[in-house]
């Protein structure tokens, strides 16, 4: 990641996160192209900060075979919200547009859990997180057809080795919090949502234009 020092906020990976967990996973085949798809991912850290993240893609996705690959490193992409900002929050006219968002990339090493009751505690895990209430109809599908759900799947975890986290809320041009945080405070739901990071990382009071 292209990662200025004014926007590195390691401090801020895991709330992106959890807040946007459905992430870009890319892989490389043997002939070294990339694959790409698009997964929700959970979150594991444990108490000495190590992250590990659980996931499953399909049978027939082209990148299972390439997670069994041991030595190969995955990378994972989260975006969490972004939008437009307009030169008009200057005050002079010799600046350009830009774009704000937030971003997490984190490598990793991938491991396929094997067996179906890896599986079940994998999408168990999933289902706590998004839907708790879906466990109890879960158990009571016939067993044909959840085994049949578990066999078409590859489940794995990853286990991250860095993580590197990019809030780019314009914090080099303080002259401009102000208006920048207007516009956004009254715009659409990802503009708003920048408006709450800028908020929390103190920027939305600084000193600016009109």
């Amino acid at each position: 990641m292209y990662l200025p020092r004014q926007f590195a906020y390691p401090e801020h990976a895991e709330a992106v996160v959890r807040a946007h967990p459905l992430a870009s996973l890319i892989t490389h085949n043997a002939q070294g192209a990339a694959h790409a798809c698009h997964v929700p991912l959970a979150l594991e850290v444990a108490a000495d900060g190590a992250w590990t993240l659980h996931g499953h893609v399909a049978k027939a996705n082209a990148q299972a075979a390439q997670l069994h690959d041991a030595a190969a490193e995955v990378l994972v992409l989260f975006v969490g919200p972004h939008a437009y900002m307009s030169p008009a929050v200057y005050n002079d006219k010799q600046r350009v547009p830009t774009w704000s968002y937030l971003a997490v990339h984190c490598r990793a090493r991938a491991q396929v859990l094997q067996g179906e009751q890896a599986k079940d505690a994998l999408l168990k895990r999933l289902i706590a997180d998004h839907e708790p209430s879906y466990a109890e109809q879960w158990r009571g599908l016939p067993a044909s057809y959840t085994e049949r759900m578990l066999d078409g799947v590859v489940a794995f975890t990853l286990q991250v080795h860095n993580v590197q986290c990019a809030l780019k809320l314009n914090q080099h041009r303080p002259e401009a919090h102000r208006a920048m945080y207007a516009r956004y405070a009254s715009g659409n739901a990802n503009e708003q949502a920048l408006a709450q990071w800028m908020q929390r990382l103190g920027l939305a009071d600084e000193p600016g234009a009109p």
